[in-house]
């Protein structure tokens, strides 16, 4: 089995790489802190198996969860986050992910991920499983946020959170001029008038 970290952090990749070293049947670890560096990679070769962190700067997990499903089809992606929020692993499970883990799992439920998602299986906390089983049979849900973009979900929680436009910015390596737009859609998109409106609305429907 090969497989792939993508985790702007050095520290978090370490620390994987040490428990995914307990599993005999990996022969290939390699390692990308950005998009970038992830395709470079793949040019060298085909993963099994890639953990993707969700929250990096620049281009979002998601984002390129999106691409690797659109260019290597066949790749298996666990997304890892600090999120336990339902409605980041609905969006990760539309796209294409096999598996959803919250970083504060232990390395003995991780393991057992990968090993699953290897075979082709979708792996998922049973917490996370049995909220987006109600979701997906509630034919009555649809929300306004449903109609945001990967980015602008991105965006309306870091606002709802209190964020500055300058921090989102400076996350995402994009300008504040940049974030100030995305915001503008998000108001527009979700019939809202401030920040005090997304904070609300994000409380409401439990993303935050």
């Amino acid at each position: 089995m090969t497989l792939l970290i993508c985790d702007d952090h050095q520290i978090v990749r370490d620390g994987l790489r040490q428990i995914l070293q307990q599993l005999p049947e990996i022969s290939n670890i390699e390692e990308a802190g950005n998009d970038s560096e992830l395709i470079q990679l793949f040019k060298r070769g085909i993963f099994d198996v890639v953990l993707l962190d969700i929250s990096l700067p620049g281009v979002s997990g998601l984002e390129i969860l999106q691409m690797i499903k659109s260019k290597w089809e066949k790749t298996n992606v666990l997304m890892l986050s600090m999120r336990p929020q339902m409605q980041y692993a609905m969006r990760a499970h539309k796209l294409g992910a096999s598996g959803y883990l919250t970083k504060d799992v232990s390395s003995e439920e991780l393991l057992k991920a990968i090993r699953i998602v290897a075979k082709g299986r979708k792996y998922i906390s049973e917490t996370l499983a049995d909220s987006m089983f109600d979701t997906l049979n509630d034919e009555k849900f649809q929300h306004r946020h449903d109609l945001l973009s990967i980015r602008e979900f991105e965006i309306m929680i870091q606002l709802a959170c209190g964020v500055g436009l300058p921090v989102i910015g400076n996350k995402l390596s994009i300008s504040s001029k940049t974030v100030s737009t995305y915001r503008a859609r998000i108001m527009e998109k979700m019939a809202l008038n401030c920040n005090s409106d997304i904070t609300k609305y994000c409380l409401e429907n439990n993303l935050i």
